[in-house]
């Protein structure tokens, strides 16, 4: 019964040790980190922008999708409106088309920000008429600024991204938004976009879907070439 005894009171002095050396191993303190990002970017500006001294634009911020990632910056205009520009299109509000310089990270949303907020303090840009717009992984990276920056964006069209469905209790209540995607996308499924704009349209947002039939992950070859997109996100401003 003694040896018993004298066990059971090791076995807890043990446990006992092991309590105090874990606490006394866990440290508190803090790192100030800072993270640099080297954005190359095209921006465009409308034919009559700089014959119009005191008038302000809009301007339309365009995440590419992973296949223009870390790679030359001309790469950009492969896709979605910078390819359009290539091709003589115009517009009428400015084009932010950032790159993102990692192949295989997604965007950097932050540093994003952070060149649209020094593109639009330098020029003559509407504070309440920045549009989002994105494909594929830049589709994925505009849900996620749309949830992080709720006041910053008067619209956003997302072409085949995928979203945390918590994200759509984040995203502005007022801001209206066009949905793109290939129902035979077997990149990033069509039941993301499905799903989310589901769960928005539930909670009474304005969501716009165009649900391609037949179309598999390049749902942005249609998308950005339609017209009435960019005459619908030219027609929206916020309201402070």
């Amino acid at each position: 019964m003694q040896k018993k005894l004298s066990k059971l009171l090791l076995l807890a002095g043990t446990f006992m040790f092991q309590a105090c050396a874990a606490q006394s191993h866990l440290v508190q303190d803090e790192l100030e980190t800072i993270t640099k990002e080297n954005l190359k970017y095209y921006l465009y500006y409308p034919e009559d922008y700089f014959a119009s001294e005191d008038k302000d634009f809009g301007l339309l911020l365009f995440l590419h999708g992973g296949g223009e990632s870390g790679g030359d910056i001309k790469e950009v205009k492969y896709n979605g409106p910078p390819k359009m520009l290539a091709e003589g299109k115009q517009f009428p509000f400015l084009i932010l088309a950032p790159q993102n310089p990692h192949a295989q990270k997604w965007w950097n949303t932050d540093a994003v920000v952070q060149l649209l907020d020094s593109v639009v303090n330098t020029n003559r840009v509407d504070k309440n008429r920045i549009y989002l717009t994105g494909l594929s992984r830049g589709g994925s990276a505009s849900w996620e600024l749309a949830t992080q920056y709720p006041d910053k964006f008067a619209a956003m069209a997302v072409v085949c991204g995928m979203t945390p469905l918590p994200y759509a209790h984040w995203i502005d209540k007022n801001m209206p938004i066009w949905v793109f995607h290939g129902d035979e996308d077997e990149v990033i499924h069509v039941e993301e976009s499905d799903k989310m704009v589901e769960k928005l349209r539930a909670m009474g947002r304005d969501v716009r879907y165009t649900r391609y039939k037949g179309v598999g992950h390049n749902a942005w070859g249609r998308a950005y070439t339609t017209d009435s997109l960019y005459t619908w996100l030219a027609e929206q401003k916020r309201i402070n």
